[in-house]
């Protein structure tokens, strides 16, 4: 996903000595927790349980039916070295944020894949030495959180880099042989005849390496698409090249193909609506494919104003929609009815008074809360001296008066 789809990040990481795949200790993907069927992990819509104001899951589940989220992103450390983090700044090992929302998900009957990569920060596939010690990593994130789901989002710049790839192809395949029914998808860019040139070396590192996940799943937009038109045909060209590349034939190509969406407006000013979505939504269950998601549900609610003065949100759609339209189309794809009546949550108790008064010398957290200029504000992520304003990209959001 791109920076402003993945946009900031935080929690989570163990150092663990690299090992061969003989060796590497399988997690508990099969273990104490409860897995959904497969359909739901291809559902799941992805989520910054950290950042660009992360909506509260249990009422996204309420409203809409919805059981899996896609926790985006894991990285390395933004300092160097070959561990788990969320978004390069908060190590998985010392987590706790993190998993209080798995768990809050999972009491409910719902579950979590995680998704590693996305665009922006440095990958473990760039900063571990092969694939071996990438999959180390990797299954120090399995472990802790008990997954039984995971995406690969390779993308640029990372899917540039052919011995970055080689390891993450390498690690999926190895975490693929060490959890036993492991959910394993890819996520790729994608390009009006499917997917571009470095999607496609990709795809054939996958092929050498013999490695076959659950799906391999692109995401057009950001390309100049217009509407669903352009990406049902993009998906069409995808399934011409899986075809191509694996000796497939076009029922064995769709079965192992996804579609990852944008709502609203794109980074780039494309705009898809609920209409676009229901159309594709048709096009994948149709055509059998195994995965329907977007980016995401962070941005699953309308701006104010609605397309928010022609500007891309990372926290709102910019179209005019109820909270959480686009949750129902993963709903409706893992084969459930979303509810028809939508329960009124629950307004948060905010109270009239000021927060603690913002300091430049204080360090601040995702959902640390401070007064300035006689306004309450909450950070959206880690930040220090910098003052609260209501800047669309910066690390406060405004609260209003108190």
């Amino acid at each position: 996903m791109k920076r402003l789809r993945a946009c900031l990040g935080a929690a989570a990481a163990v150092s663990l000595a690299a090992v061969g795949s003989a060796t590497l200790v399988a997690g508990n993907a099969s273990g104490a927790t409860s897995a959904l069927g497969n359909r739901w992990y291809a559902a799941a819509p992805y989520l910054m349980p950290l950042d660009n104001d992360p909506p509260d899951a249990g009422t996204i589940m309420d409203a809409t039916g919805l059981k899996a989220f896609q926790l985006a992103f894991i990285l390395a450390p933004d300092g160097g070295g070959c561990s788990p983090t969320w978004d390069g700044s908060a190590p998985v090992s010392s987590d706790t944020a993190v998993q209080s929302l798995i768990n809050t998900i999972r009491a409910k009957g719902g579950d979590v894949s995680v998704s590693i990569g996305g665009y922006g920060g440095t990958k473990l596939g760039q900063a571990c030495s092969d694939p071996a010690s990438t999959a180390a990593a990797y299954q120090q994130v399995v472990t802790k959180y008990d997954l039984h789901a995971i995406d690969f989002d390779l993308e640029e710049p990372e899917y540039e880099n052919a011995a970055a790839i080689r390891n993450e192809i390498g690690a999926a395949k190895i975490l693929q042989q060490n959890n036993p029914g492991l959910y394993v998808s890819v996520t790729t860019a994608g390009t009006a005849d499917g997917t571009g040139w470095f999607g496609q070396q990709m795809l054939l590192e996958a092929k050498s390496q013999g490695f076959i996940p659950n799906n391999f799943s692109i995401m057009p937009f950001d390309g100049g698409f217009n509407g669903a038109a352009a990406q049902t045909s993009a998906l069409t060209n995808f399934n011409h090249i899986l075809q191509s590349t694996f000796g497939w034939d076009q029922a064995t190509a769709y079965a192992h193909e996804g579609f990852s969406g944008m709502n609203g407006r794109s980074d780039t000013g494309e705009i898809f609506t609920q209409a676009d979505f229901q159309t594709v939504l048709d096009y994948a269950t149709s055509h059998n494919m195994d995965r329907f998601t977007f980016w995401s549900l962070n941005r699953d609610r309308q701006c104010s104003p609605a397309d928010n003065n022609g500007r891309t949100s990372g926290t709102c759609s910019s179209v005019a929609q109820n909270s959480w339209d686009f949750a129902k189309y993963s709903v409706k794809f893992a084969g459930v009815t979303p509810p028809t009546d939508t329960p009124t949550p629950t307004p948060p108790d905010t109270g009239s008074g000021c927060k603690p008064e913002w300091s430049a010398n204080a360090v601040y957290n995702g959902g640390d809360e401070v007064s300035y200029n006689q306004h309450n504000w909450k950070a959206k992520w880690w930040t220090q001296n910098e003052v609260p304003s209501a800047v669309e990209w910066g690390p406060w959001q405004d609260e209003g008066a108190c």
